[in-house]
Protein backbone atom coordinates (compact mmCIF):
# COMPACT_ATOMS: atom_id res chain seq x y z
CA UNK A 1 0.00 0.00 0.00
CA UNK A 2 1.36 3.44 -0.88
CA UNK A 3 1.50 6.28 1.63
CA UNK A 4 -1.28 8.83 1.60
CA UNK A 5 -0.14 12.34 0.53
CA UNK A 6 -0.37 13.52 4.13
CA UNK A 7 1.77 10.66 5.43
CA UNK A 8 4.29 11.13 2.65
CA UNK A 9 4.88 14.72 3.85
CA UNK A 10 5.36 13.77 7.52
CA UNK A 11 8.63 14.89 9.07
CA UNK A 12 8.00 12.75 12.17
CA UNK A 13 6.21 9.41 12.18
CA UNK A 14 5.60 7.20 15.20
CA UNK A 15 4.22 3.74 14.51
CA UNK A 16 2.82 1.80 17.52
CA UNK A 17 5.54 3.15 19.80
CA UNK A 18 5.83 1.69 23.29
CA UNK A 19 8.26 2.48 26.09
CA UNK A 20 8.65 0.34 29.23
CA UNK A 21 10.97 1.26 32.10
CA UNK A 22 12.29 -1.21 34.65
CA UNK A 23 12.01 0.10 38.23
CA UNK A 24 13.41 -2.57 40.49
CA UNK A 25 11.21 -5.61 39.95
CA UNK A 26 8.42 -3.50 38.46
CA UNK A 27 7.86 -2.71 34.80
CA UNK A 28 6.37 0.73 34.21
CA UNK A 29 4.70 1.40 30.86
CA UNK A 30 5.32 5.04 29.88
CA UNK A 31 3.97 4.76 26.32
CA UNK A 32 1.60 2.14 24.95
CA UNK A 33 1.17 1.81 21.19
CA UNK A 34 1.37 5.48 20.20
CA UNK A 35 1.04 6.27 16.49
CA UNK A 36 1.42 9.86 15.36
CA UNK A 37 2.43 11.85 12.28
CA UNK A 38 3.75 15.41 12.46
CA UNK A 39 3.65 17.56 9.33
CA UNK A 40 5.99 20.44 8.41
CA UNK A 41 5.04 23.77 9.99
CA UNK A 42 2.87 22.36 12.77
CA UNK A 43 2.45 24.08 16.15
CA UNK A 44 1.51 21.01 18.17
CA UNK A 45 1.07 20.50 21.91
CA UNK A 46 1.39 17.16 23.67
CA UNK A 47 -0.59 17.49 26.86
CA UNK A 48 -1.84 15.33 29.70
CA UNK A 49 -1.36 14.81 33.44
CA UNK A 50 2.00 14.03 35.04
CA UNK A 51 3.01 10.50 34.12
CA UNK A 52 0.95 10.49 30.92
CA UNK A 53 4.05 9.95 28.76
CA UNK A 54 4.40 13.33 27.04
CA UNK A 55 8.02 13.99 28.04
CA UNK A 56 8.94 10.37 27.28
CA UNK A 57 7.46 10.80 23.80
CA UNK A 58 9.43 14.01 23.26
CA UNK A 59 12.67 12.31 24.36
CA UNK A 60 12.07 9.43 21.95
CA UNK A 61 11.39 11.77 19.01
CA UNK A 62 14.53 13.72 19.95
CA UNK A 63 16.61 10.52 19.81
CA UNK A 64 17.53 10.99 23.49
CA UNK A 65 16.06 7.56 24.29
CA UNK A 66 14.98 4.46 22.38
CA UNK A 67 11.49 2.90 22.20
CA UNK A 68 10.86 -0.57 23.63
CA UNK A 69 8.62 -1.36 20.65
CA UNK A 70 7.39 0.21 17.44
CA UNK A 71 9.35 2.59 15.21
CA UNK A 72 10.12 6.29 14.92
CA UNK A 73 11.10 8.03 11.70
CA UNK A 74 12.46 11.54 11.24
CA UNK A 75 12.46 12.79 7.64
CA UNK A 76 12.03 9.18 6.53
CA UNK A 77 15.00 7.87 8.54
CA UNK A 78 14.26 5.07 11.01
CA UNK A 79 16.02 6.13 14.24
CA UNK A 80 16.51 2.53 15.36
CA UNK A 81 18.64 1.78 12.31
CA UNK A 82 21.00 4.71 12.86
CA UNK A 83 24.39 4.46 14.57
CA UNK A 84 25.21 6.45 17.70
CA UNK A 85 27.28 8.84 15.59
CA UNK A 86 24.43 9.30 13.11
CA UNK A 87 21.96 9.94 15.95
CA UNK A 88 24.32 12.49 17.48
CA UNK A 89 24.61 14.31 14.16
CA UNK A 90 20.83 14.13 13.71
CA UNK A 91 20.26 15.78 17.11
CA UNK A 92 22.87 18.43 16.30
CA UNK A 93 21.72 19.29 12.78
CA UNK A 94 18.01 18.47 12.47
CA UNK A 95 16.45 18.82 15.94
CA UNK A 96 16.27 21.91 18.15
CA UNK A 97 15.66 21.52 21.87
CA UNK A 98 14.10 23.97 24.33
CA UNK A 99 14.05 22.72 27.92
CA UNK A 100 12.09 23.74 31.01
CA UNK A 101 15.34 24.54 32.86
CA UNK A 102 16.89 26.39 29.85
CA UNK A 103 20.05 24.17 29.93
CA UNK A 104 22.40 27.02 29.06
CA UNK A 105 26.12 26.77 29.76
CA UNK A 106 26.66 29.08 32.77
CA UNK A 107 30.25 30.02 31.82
CA UNK A 108 29.27 31.10 28.30
CA UNK A 109 27.67 34.36 27.19
CA UNK A 110 24.28 34.55 25.50
CA UNK A 111 26.11 34.85 22.18
CA UNK A 112 28.32 31.82 22.86
CA UNK A 113 25.37 29.70 24.01
CA UNK A 114 23.41 30.54 20.87
CA UNK A 115 26.50 29.98 18.70
CA UNK A 116 27.39 26.56 20.14
CA UNK A 117 25.66 24.33 17.57
CA UNK A 118 27.12 26.28 14.65
CA UNK A 119 30.58 26.13 16.25
CA UNK A 120 30.32 22.34 16.62
CA UNK A 121 29.18 22.11 12.98
CA UNK A 122 32.33 23.96 11.91
CA UNK A 123 30.48 26.87 10.29
CA UNK A 124 32.74 29.72 9.11
CA UNK A 125 33.30 32.23 11.98
CA UNK A 126 32.00 35.26 10.07
CA UNK A 127 28.89 33.39 8.89
CA UNK A 128 28.40 32.20 12.49
CA UNK A 129 28.67 35.71 13.85
CA UNK A 130 26.26 37.22 11.34
CA UNK A 131 23.72 34.48 11.93
CA UNK A 132 23.90 34.51 15.74
CA UNK A 133 23.76 38.30 16.02
CA UNK A 134 20.75 38.28 13.72
CA UNK A 135 19.03 35.54 15.73
CA UNK A 136 19.62 37.25 19.08
CA UNK A 137 18.20 40.47 17.66
CA UNK A 138 15.24 38.53 16.28
CA UNK A 139 14.43 37.05 19.71
CA UNK A 140 14.70 40.45 21.41
CA UNK A 141 18.18 40.20 22.97
CA UNK A 142 20.07 42.84 20.99
CA UNK A 143 22.61 44.47 23.30
CA UNK A 144 22.62 41.51 25.73
CA UNK A 145 24.92 39.27 23.70
CA UNK A 146 27.80 39.37 26.22
CA UNK A 147 25.74 38.61 29.33
CA UNK A 148 26.02 35.24 31.00
CA UNK A 149 22.89 33.31 32.04
CA UNK A 150 23.07 34.50 35.67
CA UNK A 151 22.87 38.07 34.37
CA UNK A 152 19.65 37.38 32.43
CA UNK A 153 16.05 36.94 33.57
CA UNK A 154 14.32 33.58 33.14
CA UNK A 155 12.49 34.84 30.08
CA UNK A 156 15.71 36.16 28.55
CA UNK A 157 17.46 32.84 29.21
CA UNK A 158 14.64 31.01 27.44
CA UNK A 159 15.01 33.40 24.49
CA UNK A 160 18.69 32.44 24.28
CA UNK A 161 17.61 28.79 24.34
CA UNK A 162 15.15 29.42 21.50
CA UNK A 163 17.85 31.20 19.44
CA UNK A 164 20.18 28.23 20.07
CA UNK A 165 17.43 25.77 19.10
CA UNK A 166 16.80 27.36 15.68
CA UNK A 167 20.43 28.29 14.85
CA UNK A 168 21.01 25.16 12.76
CA UNK A 169 17.68 25.55 10.88
CA UNK A 170 16.34 22.27 12.33
CA UNK A 171 13.42 20.35 10.87
CA UNK A 172 11.65 20.50 14.25
CA UNK A 173 12.00 22.20 17.63
CA UNK A 174 11.03 20.04 20.62
CA UNK A 175 10.02 22.22 23.57
CA UNK A 176 9.60 20.47 26.95
CA UNK A 177 7.48 22.63 29.28
CA UNK A 178 9.11 25.82 27.91
CA UNK A 179 6.92 28.19 29.96
CA UNK A 180 7.03 26.30 33.27
CA UNK A 181 9.67 28.48 34.97
CA UNK A 182 8.45 31.92 33.93
CA UNK A 183 5.51 34.12 34.94
CA UNK A 184 2.42 34.34 32.74
CA UNK A 185 3.36 37.69 31.17
CA UNK A 186 6.76 36.32 30.14
CA UNK A 187 5.13 33.08 28.95
CA UNK A 188 2.85 35.06 26.64
CA UNK A 189 5.84 36.93 25.17
CA UNK A 190 7.73 33.66 24.62
CA UNK A 191 4.70 32.12 22.92
CA UNK A 192 4.34 35.24 20.75
CA UNK A 193 7.98 34.74 19.72
CA UNK A 194 7.60 31.03 18.95
CA UNK A 195 4.37 31.65 17.01
CA UNK A 196 6.13 34.29 14.94
CA UNK A 197 9.05 31.94 14.22
CA UNK A 198 6.53 29.27 13.23
CA UNK A 199 4.61 31.65 10.98
CA UNK A 200 7.49 33.58 9.40
CA UNK A 201 10.25 30.96 9.31
CA UNK A 202 8.07 27.86 9.06
CA UNK A 203 9.70 26.36 12.17
CA UNK A 204 7.82 23.23 13.32
CA UNK A 205 7.22 23.19 17.09
CA UNK A 206 6.20 20.20 19.21
CA UNK A 207 5.52 21.11 22.84
CA UNK A 208 5.19 18.97 25.94
CA UNK A 209 3.03 21.01 28.29
CA UNK A 210 0.27 21.28 30.85
CA UNK A 211 0.18 25.10 30.53
CA UNK A 212 -3.25 26.35 29.34
CA UNK A 213 -1.49 29.30 27.66
CA UNK A 214 0.41 26.92 25.38
CA UNK A 215 -2.67 24.79 24.71
CA UNK A 216 -4.66 27.90 23.72
CA UNK A 217 -2.03 28.77 21.09
CA UNK A 218 -1.48 25.25 19.74
CA UNK A 219 -3.11 24.53 16.40
CA UNK A 220 -3.16 20.82 17.19
CA UNK A 221 -3.58 19.12 20.57
CA UNK A 222 -2.52 15.54 21.22
CA UNK A 223 -3.76 14.47 24.65
CA UNK A 224 -2.04 11.54 26.34
CA UNK A 225 -3.47 9.52 29.22
CA UNK A 226 -1.66 6.52 30.71
CA UNK A 227 0.73 6.40 27.76
CA UNK A 228 -1.99 6.31 25.10
CA UNK A 229 -3.35 8.94 22.73
CA UNK A 230 -6.78 9.84 24.07
CA UNK A 231 -7.42 12.78 21.73
CA UNK A 232 -5.83 14.22 18.59
CA UNK A 233 -7.64 17.36 17.46
CA UNK A 234 -7.05 20.43 15.35
CA UNK A 235 -7.81 23.85 16.84
CA UNK A 236 -11.04 25.42 15.66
Amino acid sequence: MSDSPQQANSIIRLNSVGKVYQQGKLQVTALDGVSLDVEPGEFLALCGPSGSGKTTLLNLVGALDQPSSGSIELEGHNLERMSRKELSELRRDRIGFVFQAYNLMPVLSAYENAEMVLWVQGVDPQIRRDKVMGLLAEVGLEGLEDRRPNELSGGQQQRVAIARAIASDPVVVLADEPTANVDSETAIKLLDLMERLNRERGVTFVFSTHDPLVMERARRIVRLVDGKVQEDSQAA
